[in-house]
């Protein structure tokens, strides 16, 4: 229960025991819950400078009923113990950046390097908590928007395309011909792609420019935030196995226990 993301259910078929009965006796004797130096604001943030690396990573996550946290992890614990440095509630960047400050100035200024997604509170959280380090921009977060933009100009396109060619059909039948489909050339397409109507690939040159820098960063270390997405499944997965959670404050004990 101290080392591994199990409920106490799982244990009930292999040492025959009352499981929901296990995890109060594990919540109010066997465990040091209830004397948890963190237990007062444990449901607002969590703070463990023990943690701090020179590689970060910050991203948000659901913890329990759809509430938001935002969760920094050192990179070189590699989603092990020693990974959690702070979880606050919320995504608020004021609110983050009040409880990272109480990191001593010097851990703070020894961080080079943090991966984040492009939402600007968490822009905002890295430059005011850790001024020397370099902010890395995920990847997989520019490739997701370049995507999306691209699939809503293919599925317009595509129902532009259906459209012409079943009332190419119907003018046939009409006129009593036999349909005979366009055959298109290949050809330099992108030069239209400005004038095509569609704002997503815009918001994306937008975007791109805003954050130019940080982007290319990723080819410093090839960093990404792929820690912190396969730390939030353990997360998700765990909390899963719980189906529900009662006491997000125990919750995030186990969670403390397990990761930090």
């Amino acid at each position: 229960m101290d080392t591994l993301p199990i409920p106490a259910q799982t244990l009930e078929n292999y040492y025959h025991i009352n499981g929901a009965q296990l995890e109060r006796h594990y919540k109010d004797h066997l465990s040091d819950y209830h004397s948890w130096e963190q237990l007062s604001h444990a449901e607002d943030w969590l703070l463990f400078p023990q943690n701090i690396g020179s590689r970060l990573s910050i991203d948000e996550t659901t913890l329990s009923d759809g509430e938001l946290y935002t969760i920094v992890t050192n990179k070189a614990a590699k989603g092990r113990k020693g990974a959690i440095l702070a979880i606050v509630a919320g995504t608020a960047a004021e609110k983050v950046i009040e409880v990272l400050e109480q990191l001593p100035e010097e851990l703070r200024n020894k961080v080079e390097e943090i991966t984040l997604d492009m939402a600007d509170s968490m822009r905002k959280i890295v430059r005011r908590c850790f001024p020397h380090a370099i902010r890395v921009i995920d990847r997989f977060h520019v490739q997701k928007l370049a995507h999306d933009a691209l699939q809503e100009m293919r599925i317009a396109h595509r129902w532009d395309a259906i459209n012409m060619e079943t009332e190419a059909k119907e003018q046939a039948k009409l006129a009593c011909e036999k349909y005979i489909p366009e055959l298109l050339e290949n050809g330099r397409w992108y030069n239209q792609v400005a004038e095509s109507g569609f704002k997503s690939f815009n918001t994306i040159a937008a975007t791109v420019y805003e954050h130019y820098d940080e982007i290319l960063n990723l080819f410093i270390n090839r960093s990404t935030n792929a820690s912190t997405e396969s730390f939030n499944a353990k997360i998700k997965a765990f909390r899963a196995s719980l189906r529900e959670i009662t006491d997000i404050k125990f919750f995030l004990f186990r969670l403390a226990n397990i990761y930090a």
